[in-house]
């Protein structure tokens, strides 16, 4: 209580340089929650990858379409135990801000392939029986505020025209990182409806019996279509999704480039209020050696101090990171917006330690304060 009472009165003594401490912290911490969570947004596809998947699209790019007829050729193949496929759409719904990432898919095989989504039995039944039905994620659901049985028109940009669907089913992720913002519906009425491209599609996704062994299926999968009109490139899951990441640039090098000079900042903003606070108070800390309080006691009580700036704001500024994803990505362009429970206990490691480190080079130079030496300044 002694040590508390004291750090108290310590931090009170200059208001404002704590005020303006703890906010170094907060500002700190809440970026790199952000950060955190726009790296894990953008890596989304390889977090949530399944080993046992490939995905395969044609050899030139992922625009360029592949025939529907390479499916129970791709099945056929050893190793393969599932095959499904579908068409990016990019329609628009009312206004071109709002993104939806929309597919045309075939509805038993992808719903078999993707066992991490759940829809309830019912409103999958109603979505099978409607060819003009859709199924939307929960997030996408409460977004536009849709129930089930609306009608939304959906205004086509790559397949021209009005379109419009029959909302049957709302899906909804069996983990926190799951993407709830899709919109599917069923190939067949894109097949028939669209004025070029039918009988083609714009990938496939394929499910192997062994993930050691994907290699090979991915290989015998480029070779059964080497030298054809629609020669195929296939990937693991995982690379799939960072290939797909990679068009929008090196994300990940400028959030930890932009999180590295945040953090070297803090450290010598930090350190540099560590040091001056000491250097205030060194007549006080030689009292406090010459009452009997040892060299240990006077180290522990700088860094205890440091170490409140950084719990307080630090704490406080992932807990404002945490709840402000929570909302979500309000345009729909990002999916879904997830701070990975990882990165927030790598958020209180960082904060204790860059704590630590500020305080370390004030606090040893208070624990080898001469009692002599600091009473000469009273």
């Amino acid at each position: 209580m002694k040590y508390a009472r004291i750090i108290l009165a310590n931090l009170g003594r200059k208001k404002v340089r704590t005020i303006l401490t703890v906010g170094s912290f907060f500002v700190a911490f809440f970026l790199f929650g952000v950060l955190a969570t726009l790296n894990f947004t953008f890596g989304m596809g390889t977090e949530v990858a399944s080993a046992e998947r490939l995905a395969v699209i044609n050899k030139v790019s992922l625009i360029q379409p592949l025939p529907e007829a390479y499916k129970d050729q791709i099945a056929a193949l050893p190793g393969v135990t599932l095959v499904t496929h579908a068409n990016w759409f990019g329609g628009v719904y009312q206004d071109p801000k709002n993104f939806i990432a929309q597919f045309a898919v075939e509805p038993e095989s992808w719903h078999a392939m993707y066992k991490e989504f759940k829809v309830p039995p019912e409103q999958w039944k109603a979505f099978l029986e409607d060819r003009q039905g859709a199924v939307v994620g929960a997030a996408t659901a409460k977004r536009f505020g849709w129930k089930l049985g609306d009608r939304v028109p959906i205004t086509g940009t790559i397949f021209p025209g009005r379109w419009e669907f029959n909302i049957r089913a709302i899906y909804t992720g069996t983990r926190p990182s799951d993407d709830e913002t899709q919109f599917w519906f069923q190939y067949k009425g894109l097949d028939e409806r669209r004025q070029y491209g039918k009988g083609t599609i714009g990938w496939y996704v394929v499910r192997v019996s062994d993930p050691d062994k994907a290699v090979d299926v991915v290989k015998a999968i480029d070779d059964r279509f080497a030298n054809s009109s629609y020669e195929t490139r296939t990937f693991t899951e995982s690379a799939f999704a960072a290939n797909f990441a990679k068009q929008m640039g090196n994300i990940k090098f400028l959030l930890i480039l932009i999180g590295s000079v945040v953090f070297a900042t803090l450290l010598l903003v930090t350190g540099s209020t560590m040091a001056i606070a000491v250097r205030e108070r060194t007549a006080e800390l030689g009292i406090l050696k010459a009452i009997g309080y040892s060299d240990r006691s006077v180290l522990a009580l700088v860094v205890a101090e440091s170490l409140i700036y950084a719990v307080v704001g630090g704490g406080l500024g992932l807990l404002a990171a945490k709840i402000i994803t929570l909302g979500g990505d309000p345009t729909g362009f990002l999916g879904i917006v997830y701070f990975p429970k990882e990165s927030m206990a790598w958020g209180i490691v960082l904060l204790l330690t860059v704590g630590v480190v500020a305080a370390a080079v004030p606090a040893w130079g208070a624990m080898r304060l001469r009692v002599v030496d600091a009473l000469r300044r009273v």
